[in-house]
């Protein structure tokens, strides 16, 4: 349902930026369902690497039909370390940002990865010094998942020089629910120049270059991009980020702080934003409802403004902090200039709500954000809007959902008194992440080919 009703708004002469050399997942939304592998790859010789990109460039999708539902396709980004493993020359190098050369880990005290999240405690696969490339193959059928990834490693061949150091599966059923049973991927940002046509219900598109290199962005202002220009433009920077969901801890929570099963499905909505469904609070504040949800083109088509004193939808709910459309802001900041395209994938089976103990398991999901300045808009988001409630004039008060908790608390505005919930855990744990460099098409034909 939602690629016909995206096929629909596709106009082919809004189209103002490469799209057959920019890598598809940078528009694609992800398919219904879903089935895939992400695969983190170390390079231990320069020439292997640019063999292996020679075989995989005929199955890396450009984002030329981005409109369509593409039975399955193969993404590929590098990390800093990746880059230079790759022998790019040293002027090339100099020109990618320092924080993106610096690496995610080094960065944690600008994320606030504090406590839980602190690198110290992350996987020993995201320690590992040497992932060069974060790769993912995604297919909206299993059988196309399985072709495609065969596929994939028999790029690999004998090679020795090429080490694939984890493969991670992952996939979500046609009701798109991640591990705590919420419709997930809903609000993506539209991306000006893409061809797309405004549709109810939508923001207005942001300017390309907020999310592809070598594009004005917001500001009229094309910013620095890797350089040469065939490396750097039509590419990204992309996070990647493994999240182990508490979801067993959420659900106690939620059953400690209700009196019946109906407070508990409201509480929990409150707390991510929306019903279980998708549906937003805003537009049915009391219960959910499940076809408002399932509507691609009715559950994106809201506003804050007419819910300024948050009892309908809270200012700390996850969805209004990390998306606050047009909600009071009681810090100077211009939110399109902070938004972000989602690609997050789900992992592990969905926990129903009665489970209150943990079972170990792994379960959670891939994060994967892109944008041309994805590092600091993380280092943003993470720091301000997740892991502090200045801007919704909440004060220390943390995202319920992604955010560092000591001894959390939640507000919730109501009638005829504001009500705070205590004691929250950190319900999404990090276990290890990468910033990665998304080239365009050319790119890693011209990387392929350097002598």
């Amino acid at each position: 349902m939602a690629f016909d009703f995206i096929k629909r708004i596709f106009n082919p002469e809004k189209v103002e930026i490469a799209l057959d050399d920019i890598q598809s997942l940078i528009l694609r939304s992800r398919p219904i369902p879903y089935f895939g592998t992400v695969a983190l790859i170390e390079i231990k010789e320069p020439s292997a690497g640019k063999k292996l990109l020679k075989a995989l460039l005929p199955l890396i999708s450009s984002a030329e039909n981005w409109h369509v539902n593409l039975s399955a396709s193969i993404f590929i980004s590098f990390t800093y370390k990746g880059l230079k493993a790759l022998g790019l020359p040293e002027n090339s190098l100099s020109s990618f940002p320092e924080t993106f050369k610096q690496g995610m880990a080094a960065r944690s005290t600008y994320l606030y990865d504090i406590d839980d999240n602190d690198p110290k405690n992350w996987e020993r696969t995201f320690l590992h010094s040497n992932i060069h490339i974060t790769a993912a193959i995604i297919a909206n059928t299993e059988d196309d998942w399985q072709q495609k990834l065969k596929e994939f490693k028999e790029t690999f061949g004998a090679e020795r020089h090429i080490h694939l150091i984890e493969s991670l599966d992952f996939g979500a059923t046609e009701e798109m629910k991640n591990v705590f049973g919420f419709r997930d991927g809903i609000s993506n940002p539209e991306i000006e120049g893409s061809g797309i046509d405004n549709p109810p219900g939508y923001d207005k598109p942001i300017k390309a270059g907020e999310f592809i290199l070598g594009y004005p962005g917001e500001t009229g202002i094309i910013k620095p991009f890797p350089q040469p220009e065939i490396l750097g433009k039509n590419g990204s920077f992309l996070i990647f980020r493994k999240y182990q969901s508490q979801v067993a801890e959420f659900n106690k929570f939620i059953k400690e702080n209700s009196s019946t099963p109906e407070e508990e499905e409201l509480l929990a909505a409150k707390i991510v934003g929306r019903w279980r469904s998708g549906a937003p609070l805003v537009l049915t504040p009391e219960k959910d409802d499940p076809d408002l949800g399932a509507d691609a083109q009715k559950n994106n088509d809201f506003s804050y403004s007419e819910d300024q004193l948050g009892k309908k939808c809270p200012f700390g709910a996850h969805a209004r902090r990390m998306n606050p459309r047009d909600s009071k802001s009681f810090i100077l900041e211009d939110g399109r200039l902070h938004r972000i395209i989602r690609r997050a994938v789900s992992f592990g089976d969905i926990v129903p709500p009665e489970v209150t103990v943990n079972d170990r398991k792994e379960r959670g999901q891939f994060f994967i954000g892109i944008s041309a300045d994805a590092m600091g808009t993380l280092e943003f988001l993470q720091k301000q809007w997740a892991n502090n409630g200045n801007s919704v004039n909440l004060g220390d008060e943390k995202d319920p959902i992604i955010g560092v908790q000591r001894d959390g608390v939640f507000t919730c505005p109501t009638d005829p008194l504001i009500k705070r919930y205590h004691n929250l855990q950190t319900f999404n744990i990090v276990k290890g992440g990468e910033y990665c460099f998304i080239p365009s098409l050319s790119a890693l034909k011209w990387i392929s080919e350097l002598d």
